[in-house]
């Protein structure tokens, strides 16, 4: 064995065998917990949240997370209310405090239903279904009297019929159903309700209320395409005495939240510049008396991701991305200048809610260190009050840290590095590089490990993980987020390359020895540096990517969307730069063992791009291996199919960056070892407790 191999061997066993107990491994992973909905109380005493609950591998029924209730104090105080095999969400207080209210679908429910739950101690209470059909989202009245549903219409009996008499004939999008609003009184009702739906045009996909209580912001988009969601949103404004709408927000382009000023003068809502602008994240100030609407935060170099306007002034609370980091601040209209709260380099903030003084906040926020916990804000002291996994207090954590540095036509680029954990100066070591998708993110400095970003877990293997924030990534503002359109593959690929052999001149990492990974756009990026800059990847996973401009257009549920701000054309408008822009023209020369995984149901970067991608290397005789993942879409979203990834990715990096193999590891996980296991585990244990009984 040679002496690379030998270091490498030892690295490898040190962070998997005599350090495992005090760091991140692949088998934490799966354990990890995280909050989802974050509310504050209107006292702002008590948070109410669900907290995500991991179902165990080979014991469970596969699928996705539990999500359990819970409310906590501002002394991190905690008390279960609704937990175990549940999934609680859409969260929400009423007027008083005396109740939260939920939307769930709990046993013996053919439907997702509002509930609610009294604080003070009592059982769950059903408040409300609808007739045949789940409630998908609702919004309760400030005065705690009506509440607005959204639903989509019940289905009609006679069509399950006749597809089980074999009439199964589909339509490519047409007969598509509209998602509905309807407007009822808050009240206890035993029986499943059928109520008549707003007399609005197009698919509602969001609503919220006006402070009088008389008016409601409608959000429409002309079909359920996701297409539409995106290039054709718009924000209404209606009376609901008489079920007018009395103004129409027009911006151009993605459209997100939107909310009334507690006077009603007003309404903020996020948007974007023009309708090639990638993401939302502009603020805009929408007079409500002359419909005139303007930036409000002209030539800001961040991106807004959450509002919520204070119950007492014109002040609006807002979450916004500046960099790797985020800030929670204030403005008023009439200015363009706003007051920070919490600074940046806290937490990565989101699921901004206030309480009815306005004098306590509640975020949710991750760090380097936590995945999303809960979070009070009282002037400018943060507080945590949950702890989700008070067994991370024990693991060591590599160092991690933002960086820059200059492209080679002079761009500002960067990302998050993470170093080998226990790194050594001088040393080298193998790199990970994980390339978010979009390219409409961005990658932030906080809790960064899942299971398919290896993060903490990659560093505790002994590998530098580096999270690139090529051009055309959000967080630095709209001209930055243009800067990789109507260029696919180009100076934005040409980004992670010099991103590489910036952490190469820092002495950080071996040249020879680096892997890249990443989803959807980001697996478009690992194809493209399998093939055409293999000779710079030893090793690439491709996960849910593209592999043909060409197809991939004709294929995905987003061509309105590629073309307005990816591409910025057609295909039959260049159809050879389409095909020379796309992984498949280069494969003849990969020398990079190529790994793909793709969810069988994918309906944004189709099953058949990984296929081709696979059929072009194969046939060529290139290392190349394709996974498909039944029921699974775009990324993975069950237990199973997560740790089954987890357990694919690193294994082909430590092949190749690790091991210094030259073949394909085995196609086989022995899985059925992991389930014997744990069942001789579980028997173990059942024996110990009948003696312990006995």
């Amino acid at each position: 064995m040679s002496k690379l191999k030998s270091l490498v061997a030892l690295m490898s066993l040190a962070s998997t065998t005599a350090l495992a107990s005090d760091v991140i491994t692949i088998e934490d992973i799966p354990k990890i917990k995280s909050v989802g909905y974050n509310v504050i109380s209107p006292s702002g005493d008590h948070i109410a949240f669900t907290r995500s609950l991991p179902r165990e591998l080979y014991v469970d029924k596969n699928g996705g997370s539990y999500s359990e209730l819970f409310i906590t104090d501002t002394e991190g105080n905690t008390r279960p209310f609704i937990s175990g095999k549940v999934n609680v969400k859409s969260l929400e207080w009423s007027a008083d405090g005396k109740f939260v209210y939920f939307l769930a679908k709990f046993k013996g429910d053919k439907f997702t239903q509002l509930y609610r739950i009294p604080v003070d101690g009592g059982e769950r209470q059903k408040v409300l279904a609808l007739k045949e059909t789940s409630v998908s989202s609702y919004d309760i009245s400030p005065d705690g009297k009506k509440v607005a549903l959204l639903a989509m219409p019940a289905k009609d009996k006679s069509d399950k019929k006749l597809k089980d008499l074999g009439f199964k004939a589909e339509v490519y999008e047409m007969d598509l159903k509209n998602k509905q609003l309807f407007v009822t009184d808050l009240s206890v009702q035993d029986k499943a309700v059928e109520l008549d739906a707003v007399s609005i045009n197009g698919y509602v996909s969001d609503m919220n209320w006006a402070a009088d209580n008389k008016q409601l912001l409608v959000k429409t988009q002309p079909s359920a395409l996701i297409d539409d969601s995106y290039t054709k949103s718009q924000w209404h404004v209606m009376n609901l005495a008489d079920q007018k709408v009395t103004l129409s927000i027009a911006t151009e382009g993605k459209l997100g939240a939107a909310e009334f000023s507690y006077d009603g003068k007003h309404i903020a809502v996020i948007g974007a510049q023009d309708k090639h602008d990638p993401a939302t994240g502009r603020l805009y100030l929408a007079d409500v008396k002359t419909g005139e609407i303007n930036d409000w935060l002209p030539n800001f170099a961040g991106h807004v991701s959450d509002i919520e306007w204070s119950h007492n002034s014109n002040k609006l609370n807002f979450i916004a991305n500046i960099g790797t980091e985020s800030i929670v601040a204030h403005i008023k209209p009439g200015s363009n200048k706003y007051k920070t709260q919490v600074k940046a380099g806290k937490i990565i903030a989101s699921a901004l809610s206030i309480s009815n003084s306005d004098k306590t906040l509640s975020v949710k926020g991750h760090t380097a260190k936590h995945p999303n916990e809960s979070f009070i804000v009282r002037g400018k002291k943060l507080t945590k009050v949950t702890d989700s996994n008070s067994w991370l207090n024990d693991k060591r954590f590599a160092k991690q840290e933002s960086i820059t540095m200059k492209a080679r036509d002079g761009v500002e680029i960067g990302g998050i590095l993470v170093y080998p954990l226990d790194y050594k100066k001088g040393q080298r070591y193998p790199l990970i590089m994980q390339v978010h998708g979009g390219p409409e993110s961005h990658e932030k400095n906080g809790w960064i490990t899942a299971y398919s970003k290896p993060g903490q877990m990659g560093a505790a293997r002994g590998y530098a993980v580096f999270y690139p924030n090529y051009r055309g990534s959000t967080g630095k503002g709209v001209d930055y987020s243009k800067l990789g359109q109507n260029d696919y593959a180009g100076a934005e690929f040409d980004d992670l390359v010099d991103m590489k052999k910036h952490l190469v001149d820092m002495g950080l990492v071996d040249t020879k020895r680096v892997g890249i990974t990443g989803g959807s756009y980001g697996g478009y990026a690992s194809a493209w540096a399998a093939t055409k800059l293999t000779e710079h990847f030893a090793a690439s996973v491709m996960f849910v990517g593209i592999s043909n401009q060409l197809s991939k257009f004709g294929t995905t549920d987003i061509s309105n969307e590629m073309h307005l701000v990816h591409a910025r054309s057609y295909p039959w408008d260049k159809w050879q730069y389409y095909l020379e822009r796309s992984p498949i023209y280069w494969a003849h020369q990969s020398k990079t063992p190529l790994l793909i995984m793709h969810g069988k149901d994918d309906p944004r970067v189709h099953p058949a791009q990984s296929m081709e991608m696979y059929r072009y290397m194969k046939v060529q005789g290139k290392d190349v291996r394709l996974v498909y993942y039944p029921g699974e879409g775009h990324g993975n979203r069950k237990a199973a199919a997560q740790y089954d990834y987890s357990l694919r990715l690193m294994r082909w990096m430590d092949n190749y960056l690790m091991e210094g193999n030259k073949e394909m590891p085995d196609y086989k996980l022995d899985h059925k070892a992991k389930l014997k296991a744990k069942k001789a585990e579980a028997k173990k244990t059942d024996e110990s407790e009948e003696k312990e009984s006995a």
